[in-house]
């Protein structure tokens, strides 16, 4: 790597590529516990509706 070379190093694209993968992974979890959350809270809602009518 040359005095005027802004080009990335090997080190900073590891960074770069760790920080992107660690964004992806929390983003999908966060959406698998959006898709689980309301699920689980009507099944619930459900049951405790349900328990009284019997």
């Amino acid at each position: 790597m040359g005095r005027h070379d802004n080009r990335l190093s090997m080190k900073m694209r590891r960074r770069k590529s760790q920080k992107k993968l660690k964004a992806r992974l929390k983003r999908k979890s966060a959406e698998k516990r959006a898709v689980k959350a309301p699920a689980a809270t009507a099944k619930t809602r459900a049951s405790k509706k349900a328990a009284p009518k019997e």
